[in-house]
């Protein structure tokens, strides 16, 4: 009971923020399936990531900004791009902006999963501590992702300039993803006072992306099966 207890805690985070990321999705929903074969391939990319990191420390020692930028968010955010590009940027499903950031989130929150269940299972960890890092790690890969798939969809329906936000696509949630790692590092007595507003303004801008995203979308001028029905009721 208490092993059923501790996964559920480490596994419940990431799913409810995966059906937020999903459910925001205005206009044209992505295949349960689709998103949940990408949030099954972040889960799997955590083996690989590890042992890459694992040669790298060995490599290149524990500076905190070769671990929080090379080490961590550089191998991790990476993978996370590799994977989106080759397995989702060309596929028919991906046809509105929107649908970057729910592929995007779903490989993070994917690995996040997988990791917190790892954290769960193979340190001392309570729930308390899982609870953090609900608040911090698994949001913050979701977050990470948010930004990834954003700039991944621009590039998708960009009519110039895609190169550039392939680009952002990957810089821009390395950069985050490499701060908040080095703010743990580094910090270790006060690192609340720098993490509460970073992730503050990674939700707030995360929230602008969603919107844009969403705001961008070709499906908006077609009415939604909703509002088809709700204009069939009314008098």
């Amino acid at each position: 009971m208490w092993l059923l207890s501790m996964l559920t805690a480490a596994v419940a985070p990431g799913i409810a923020l995966l059906a937020y990321f999903y459910l925001k999705d205005r206009y044209d929903a992505e295949p349960i399936h689709m998103v949940a074969r990408m949030f099954i391939i972040g889960a799997l990319i955590v083996l690989p990531i590890a042992v890459i990191q694992r040669g790298l420390t060995l490599e290149l020692g524990e500076s905190p900004f070769v671990q929080a930028f090379l080490v961590s968010a550089g191998i991790e955010e990476a993978m996370k791009w590799f994977v989106l590009y080759h397995m989702i940027y060309n596929h028919t499903e991906f046809d509105e902006p929107y649908d970057g950031i729910v592929y995007a989130a779903a490989v993070s929150l994917g690995f996040a999963t997988l990791e917190n269940v790892l954290y769960a299972l193979l340190l001392p960890a309570s729930f308390g501590s899982l609870l953090l890092r609900a608040l911090l790690p698994v949001s913050g890969h979701a977050l990470f992702g948010v930004l990834m798939g954003y700039y991944i969809g621009k590039a998708k329906f960009a009519s110039a300039r895609s190169g550039r936000y392939l680009a952002a696509s990957f810089l821009i949630p390395l950069f985050w993803h490499g701060a908040f790692d080095y703010i743990l590092l580094v910090f270790k007595q006060y690192w609340m006072l720098l993490m509460v507003p970073l992730m503050a303004y990674l939700w707030f801008r995360g929230g602008l992306k969603i919107r844009r995203a969403n705001d961008r979308s070709p499906f908006r001028s077609i009415p939604r099966e909703d509002e088809i029905k709700m204009q069939r009721i009314r008098p």
